[in-house]
């Protein structure tokens, strides 16, 4: 092995990585040289959008509905890009060769590209496409044994009028803003409510709650995003006899429930064990979260989009 590999990722990943290789706007570029200009409205706005997507046993997980998802959340914000569909999918599985991931994280960039210094979007010429396939923990292992501590916090999901949650957009300073409230507070993760004071997700996650046989989670219009695992969740625990509902929550509906449970591309599964100090069921991941976890782990294994 080269002395100038080093190491990268964790057991999901492949261990050892030479070089790694970005792809931006139609080419294979070393790490390294991996730039865009600082006039990039992406740098300067944070106005562009973003896909998170996984890999699992050598095929992308939900690729087509990631790709979906990416291009109406740069219709929503008015921005064109210069590939088709399939031509952005064929391109993520490419980096994925090139870096020869097998189980892994790919980060789907477009900005709105190079522009002036004022704010004028139409003065960008052309989106740049920039993805990464590496990896990511966003969670020790061991939290996914003993639940996660969280806490609600004050900073408010974007109005639906301001930045739509459900755009996947860079501009993610809404929740940096929680997660720091978060982590002062020490904790990982966190509740945001939307601005008539319901439940609208995690920082970075979806969030459903567990009473009985029923699972229910914050429709998109509460502030949530339309998450790919929180679908997924959904249409195996409705394979698994449970029944799912999309309701509109409040804290009183998670303190008082038998499981919460956050759901994410990063995240997957994870149980939650106490919300503000209020212990959740017995403090630790309940049977369902845990029963979900094993589902969603045995499909997105066996279903993807091949990488070779």
């Amino acid at each position: 092995m080269m002395e100038s590999e080093e190491k990268r990722g964790d057991k999901h990943t492949r261990e050892f990585f030479t070089v790694m290789k970005v792809y931006i706007n139609g080419s294979m570029v070393d790490e390294k040289n991996a730039k865009i200009s600082v006039f990039d409205h992406g740098l300067l706005y944070g106005d562009g959008v973003f896909e998170g997507i996984r890999a699992y046993n050598g095929k992308v997980f939900k690729l087509e509905e990631h790709v979906d998802r990416l291009f109406r959340s740069a219709k929503a914000i008015a921005l064109e890009i210069d590939k088709t569909p399939d031509q952005i999918s064929s391109a993520v599985v490419d980096t994925c060769n090139a870096n020869e991931i097998n189980d892994g994280y790919i980060r789907l960039i477009v900005t709105r590209g190079v522009g002036t210094l004022g704010l004028n979007p139409y003065l960008c010429k052309e989106s740049q496409i920039v993805i990464i396939a590496s990896a990511i923990q966003l969670y020790p292992v061991e939290l996914y044994e003993k639940g996660l501590s969280i806490v609600t916090v004050g900073t408010m999901r974007n109005h639906a009028e301001a930045i739509n949650p459900r755009i996947k957009s860079l501009n993610y300073l809404n929740n940096v803003l929680a997660k720091i409230e978060a982590i002062n507070s020490g904790v990982m993760e966190c509740i945001m409510l939307n601005p008539q004071g319901y439940v609208a997700e995690a920082s970075g996650d979806n969030v459903f709650v567990v009473r009985g046989n029923t699972l229910s989670t914050p429709p998109s219009w509460c502030g949530a995003l339309d998450g790919i695992t929180r679908a997924t969740v959904m249409d195996l625990a409705v394979s698994a006899g449970y029944s799912v509902s999309e309701d509109v929550l409040t804290r009183y509906d998670l303190y008082t429930a038998d499981e919460v449970f956050l759901t994410g591309t990063a995240a997957e599964i994870i149980g939650v064990s106490d919300i503000d100090r209020r212990s959740i069921g017995d403090g630790r991941p309940g049977p369902v979260t845990l029963k979900l976890g094993e589902h969603f782990h045995a499909f997105a294994r066996e279903n993807g989009t091949p990488i070779r």
